[in-house]
């Protein structure tokens, strides 16, 4: 291997995971800053990373922003603030009882609850921005097929041409998106099908390819496939020794390996080259809205036809992007369920290293898949603190859930052994996660 490719490959990693993390970190505490602000509360210092600082300046309101030298991570320090957990109250016996009121731990509790709560909605306003920003940059298909663009394959020859409707693949009809999708997992895995299209007036039939070839549209994130080189527009003609037509034959050739090396051979542009993958064990979606683990390669699936797309509306894209947050959040609580049961490898437990490699390899597939990763992470930020774990943002709310109850804050000495307690947790979690990374292939 080239050393300085290694070392610009890392780099490259190491400089996007570093911009995806303070941009989602800075969102974060700013949304503990600006509702600590609305309600009262004075913010001291606002840090994106920890240790010395690099770059700082103090604004008019008193409020010191910085940049520190270790970027894992950011804090938010209020008026009155023993330290950055916002937990237990610094000496205060200086302070008015006006001056007080402007503290974290001297505001009311409603206050304080909005502020804590702050930063992970923050997360998840941030991974809705940019989930609708993606939307509206790519567009949706229409609801009845129409022609796009035509991929480049190894036997290109076919009269489709964007803008055409779909009517009809190999005599079925086709009339809105479901049936279209229906109607190709029919078919049989033949290089030619008939295309019946409108074009204009006109009716045709015309000799296309299968709308599903073993086309390539790109690399999963961390799979053999993205380490392999394995790129957008490169069509599969062998797996396995065996001669494939369409994408839907390489999952049981890959299951049958048993996680040997799967040899391929591959196009790209005209010329043909072999490669061995060897498959790793991954979450793959089930019908039934659950997972499973797989023998996978890492390899996404191109229609021989892209669809044109539209625009969504406003309230047609809020829908679209809320409903996928959602499935997201569900999946990432069912995965940890599963992992904690046992019935999941922690293999699929993802550290800084793990974390690091998929932003840089999201970033070498585009900006879009940039940005839909950070939108991943951003989401996964913001769940990750609403668990009722001390030193995380969903023990804080415990802690004042408590205190609702009761009408007075948990006692001095249990909330220092429950934040130990929690740091303790917290941080063994990370070097678990950072094992699985150095472990697991």
């Amino acid at each position: 291997m080239d050393i300085f490719a290694a070392i610009g490959g890392t780099a490259w990693t190491v400089f996007f995971f570093i911009l995806a993390l303070s941009v989602i970190v800075f969102v974060h505490e700013y949304g503990h800053y600006i509702v600590g602000r609305w309600s009262g509360i004075h913010a001291e210092v606002f840090s994106v990373g920890f240790g010395p600082v690099l770059l700082s300046r103090r604004d008019r309101r008193g409020t010191q922003w910085q940049i520190a030298a270790i970027p894992f991570g950011g804090y938010v320090k209020f008026l009155g603030d023993a330290d950055a957990t916002s937990v237990k109250a610094g000496d205060t016996s200086g302070l008015s009882a006006e001056e007080r009121r402007h503290t974290m731990t001297g505001a009311p509790l409603w206050a304080r609850a909005a502020t804590v709560t702050a930063g992970p909605v923050a997360n998840f306003i941030l991974t809705f921005v940019l989930l609708i920003g993606l939307l509206l940059s790519v567009g949706m298909p229409y609801e009845q097929p129409v022609v796009g663009r035509v991929a480049s394959l190894p036997d290109s020859t076919t009269a489709i041409e964007p803008g055409d409707v779909i009517l009809a693949l190999n005599g079925i009809a086709v009339s809105d998106q479901q049936s279209y999708a229906d109607v190709v997992q029919t078919l049989p895995p033949a290089q030619r099908i008939t295309w019946t299209l409108q074009r204009g007036d006109a009716i045709l039939e015309v000799e296309g390819p299968h709308p599903l070839p073993a086309l390539i549209s790109g690399a999963s994130l961390r799979s053999a496939a993205m380490d392999a080189g394995l790129q957008r527009g490169d069509v599969i003609l062998r797996a396995g020794g065996t001669d494939i037509n369409t994408f839907a034959q390489l999952p049981e050739i890959v299951k049958a390996s048993k996680g040997a090396p799967v040899a391929l051979t591959v196009w790209r542009e005209g010329e043909v080259f072999d490669v061995a993958l060897t498959p790793r064990i991954r979450l793959a979606p089930k019908g039934d809205g659950t997972f499973e683990e797989r023998y996978l390669l890492g390899l996404e699936s191109a229609p021989a036809v892209e669809q044109a797309t539209r625009l969504p509306g406003a309230l047609e894209a809020v829908d679209l992007v809320g409903q996928r947050m959602w499935q997201q959040v569900t999946a990432t609580l069912k995965s940890l369920g599963w992992m904690i049961s046992g019935a999941i490898s922690t293999c699929n437990l993802s550290g800084a290293i793990g974390m690091a490699e998929t932003m840089g390899d999201a970033a070498r597939n585009g900006v879009e898949t940039f940005i839909g990763m950070m939108a991943v992470l951003s989401l996964g930020v913001g769940i990750l603190n609403l668990f009722p774990i001390p030193v995380l943002d969903g023990g804080h709310l415990v802690f004042y859930a408590y205190e609702a109850v009761t009408r007075r804050p948990p006692p001095e000495r249990a909330l220092r052994a429950l934040m130990t307690v929690g740091l303790s947790f917290v941080l063994a979690i990370m070097i678990f996660a950072l094992s699985r990374d150095l472990i697991c292939v």
